[in-house]
């Protein structure tokens, strides 16, 4: 797997250092407990018109972790943004309403709404029949009320969770947040996150591994979960 050009910086790893004296939160992660919880890989967000080009460059990863998981016994959940209903309706209206352009605020819910490409989650990704499938209306995957991904991952008894998708610093990095308030373990998975910008991909990963859970490379978790795999093994 390829890896993206993050770098956590010194400053941050000292601070960290100094606040819980190890750099990493979580060094292994039982496979059978853990899903892989991919955020708005949706047209609209990777090949519309409110795209992030550098998300194109993250689905092999993603396809490629996915795998891993699921081979070593894991789960996958792909999570969809609706933000119109089938009457034509926003179902975000303060969002809608103060943070776009009358143009743009239509563009984003008639793009998002079930049955259109724009909702539709890429096909370049391996979505397999047993994965977990989820929908949100709001950033965060676990508003009460505006999704079902949390009873979802209850229901398959997942305690720990891998998250990426796009955009790093706006919905992924906030359902990461409201994961760790919930009591999973959280990592943002640094090169299966998109952003817009460089700067914006750091400042959601930075944020995040400060307070909120951990943040591995594909690759790094990888040897996590398999490290999760031996010490369950030898029990």
């Amino acid at each position: 797997m390829s890896t993206d050009n993050f770098e956590m910086p010194q400053y941050v790893i000292d601070r960290i250092m100094n606040k819980r004296g190890r750099l990493h939160v979580f060094d292994a992660l039982q496979p059978e407990k853990t899903a892989l919880v991919v955020i708005d890989m949706q047209n609209a967000f990777v090949k519309g018109k409110v795209k992030a080009d550098t998300a194109l460059a993250i689905m092999p990863n993603i396809n490629q972790l996915a795998a891993t998981l699921r081979e070593l016994g894991g789960h996958v959940a792909w999570v969809q943004l609706q933000a119109g209903d089938a009457d034509g309706n926003s179902i975000a209206q303060l969002y809608h309403k103060y943070f776009f352009s009358e143009q743009g605020a239509e563009a984003h819910r008639s793009s998002l709404t079930p049955g259109e490409w724009g909702y539709d989650i890429c096909e370049e990704l391996d979505v397999q029949d047993g994965d977990i499938r989820a929908w949100k209306s709001r950033h965060s995957a676990f508003v009460p009320g505006h999704g079902d991904l949390h009873e979802k991952l209850q229901a398959a008894g997942i305690e720990n969770l891998l998250i990426g998708g796009t955009v790093t610093n706006f919905c992924c990095e906030t359902t990461g947040r409201d994961a760790m308030m919930l009591d999973y373990r959280a990592v943002m998975v640094s090169d299966c996150n998109a952003a817009r910008f460089p700067e914006d991909h750091a400042a959601g990963l930075t944020t995040f591994f400060q307070s909120f859970g951990d943040v591995y490379t594909a690759d790094e978790v990888t040897q996590v979960l398999k490290k999760g795999k031996e010490l369950q093994a030898s029990t």
